[in-house]
């Protein structure tokens, strides 16, 4: 395994960000930022739990929507950084559940994607939503003025690998959990997802086994424990010019999710589907799937209500619901009933469908 902290110690020639913007990023808010700086100005967000880190309810179990959760301020002492996480519970946590680890976009929260946690709780599943401190919604608090320093600070190298360990952190102690806890699980070792999206598909992709060359050294942050990832709006990493180098060393089963006007545009830049669609084909999984839905927006895939149309929105969210699910089932469970389906069943939305398997040979 490679040395993290010899990366966060040299200056970063490159980011392992996706595609980003500065000033448009307040309305996007899941897209990731590209900004050169200096690594010495990176943040420990040692401050950094949401508006609401101090409530009568930490570690308690709450409802939303019919489905059991439970907040909690973990501290990785190694790091001096603070790891907040959402756990979304299962009706049934007698036996071993499955676990999907998410990591959120830019400026995002513990409590965001809320409609992919409890769909998955009602299904069986545990869902742990991780809050990334140095990168998180204290982004869009304070002074205007200094957006663009705090927006650079989250971009740079250092955080992105922070945000690697903070999943692999908040893994490790979820599977420490005493089982006399009320609001402790049993997790399979064999199902457990790592998923996210924009900077978070960053960091899912490299906690799923993505490579990144840095003079003569290998940046592997690869967490074995990771069985499959799923991938929202996944941007390139960018300033390489080639992916295939970067995620061909993904080999566990990947499932890519995107929609036409996933766009990120602004004076100087812009990226497009092109470059999801380019991030499905870089990878290496044998099996890899990619939706495509027509229209939407970057945004659309968090819990926002409006964003990528008013109409689509809600058929694109319970879409994606059905195709996560769809997907592990088929990972899992070895059977493909409810993924071969799927397409049919959203096709009034869906533009592109792309089911790769690999060959029985």
């Amino acid at each position: 395994m490679t040395d993290v902290h010899h990366w966060i110690d040299r200056p970063a020639r490159r980011t392992l960000l996706g595609l980003g913007a500065l000033m448009a990023l307040g309305s996007l808010a899941g897209c990731a930022v590209s900004v050169n700086t200096n690594p010495q100005a990176a943040s420990t967000g040692s401050a950094g739990l949401d508006d609401h880190r101090r409530t009568a309810h930490e570690g308690v179990v709450q409802r939303l929507n019919g489905v059991d959760f439970v907040e909690a301020d973990w501290l990785d002492e190694a790091r001096s950084r603070p790891v907040p996480v959402r756990l979304y519970l299962p009706e049934s946590r007698a036996a071993r559940v499955p676990l999907l680890v998410f990591s959120h976009g830019l400026g995002g929260s513990r409590r965001g994607y809320s409609y992919i946690g409890t769909h998955l709780a009602r299904h069986g599943w545990a869902s742990l939503h991780v809050q990334h401190v140095g990168s998180d919604r204290r982004l869009w608090t304070g002074s205007a003025w200094s957006l663009p320093s705090r927006l650079q600070g989250a971009a740079q190298e250092a955080e992105a690998i922070d945000r690697v360990s903070d999943l692999r952190f908040a893994l490790d102690r979820l599977l420490a959990v005493p089982q006399s806890t009320d609001w402790a699980v049993g997790v399979d070792p064999s199902r457990i997802v790592a998923a996210g999206h924009s900077y978070g598909a960053n960091t899912a992709l490299l906690m799923a086994g993505a490579q990144v060359e840095r003079g003569d050294r290998l940046l592997d942050l690869r967490d074995p424990r990771v069985a499959a990832a799923i991938l929202l709006s996944a941007p390139p990493f960018h300033g390489e010019k080639d992916m295939a180098p970067i995620l061909q060393p993904i080999t566990v089963p990947t499932l890519h999710i995107t929609a036409t006007d996933d766009d990120i545009r602004v004076p100087g830049y812009a990226s497009s589907v092109r470059d999801r669609v380019a991030v499905f084909e870089a990878t290496g999984s044998q099996a890899k799937v990619l939706a495509v839905f027509r229209g939407g927006s970057h945004s659309m895939f968090t819990d926002r209500r409006l964003t990528g149309g008013a109409e689509l929105n809600p058929k694109v969210k319970q879409a994606t619901q059905d195709l996560v699910l769809a997907f592990m089932e088929r990972v899992f469970a070895q059977t493909g009933v409810a993924l071969a389906e799927w397409p049919e069943r959203y096709r009034e939305i869906t533009g592109t469908f792309i089911d790769r398997v690999p060959s029985s040979s």
